[in-house]
C-alpha cells in the first residue's frame, strides 16, 4: 500500500512539473520562412495559462512598433511587443487546451492546443484549430 501511494504522488509531481514547463519564453518560427519570428513569454494567472510577444526578430518591411492593425477585439492598434497573443488555456492533466491564440499579421484568432514534446522538453507543440482542421507550429525554448 505504501508503495502505492508513492507511485501515485510521484505521478502527480510529474503532472505538475510537467505543466510548469510549458510556462516561460519560447522562440516561435516563422512557418513560410523557417526564421526565428518572435519571442512569447507563457505565463499562468490563476489556473489559465497566457502569452504574449516579449520580442520581435527584426523583419524586412516590418516598423520597428509595429501594431496589431488587423485585430477586431480589444488588441486593435495594439503594440506588437506586449501583446496577449495566447488567451485562457486550460490544463487537463498531459496538454494545455480551451484557449486561443492570434495571428497578429491577419487578425484571425484559432482556438489552442499546446503540449510539450515527450522526448524533446524544448519543444513545445502550438495547435491552432477552425473546426477540425489545425495547424501545429513548434516552439523552441529560450535558454535562460
Amino acid at each position: 500500500m505504501r508503495k502505492m501511494i508513492i507511485l501515485i504522488l510521484a505521478l502527480m509531481f510529474n503532472v505538475v512539473l510537467f505543466a510548469q514547463s510549458s510556462l516561460g519564453k519560447w522562440v516561435t518560427i516563422d512557418d513560410k520562412t523557417n526564421k526565428k519570428k518572435s519571442i512569447v513569454e507563457l505565463y499562468k494567472d490563476g489556473d489559465k495559462m497566457f502569452g504574449k510577444i516579449v520580442y520581435l526578430y527584426p523583419r524586412e518591411g516590418r516598423e520597428p512598433n509595429a501594431k496589431c492593425t488587423k485585430c477586431t477585439d480589444d488588441r486593435k492598434d495594439q503594440p506588437l511587443v506586449g501583446l496577449q497573443i495566447v488567451r485562457n488555456l486550460t490544463w487537463n492533466g498531459g496538454a494545455w487546451e480551451n484557449g486561443t491564440i492570434i495571428d497578429p499579421e491577419i487578425g484571425k484568432s484559432y482556438n489552442l492546443k499546446m503540449w510539450v514534446n515527450a522526448e524533446k522538453p524544448n519543444i513545445l507543440n502550438v495547435r491552432g484549430y477552425v473546426g477540425p482542421f489545425y495547424r501545429t507550429q513548434t516552439w523552441i525554448k529560450v535558454e535562460e
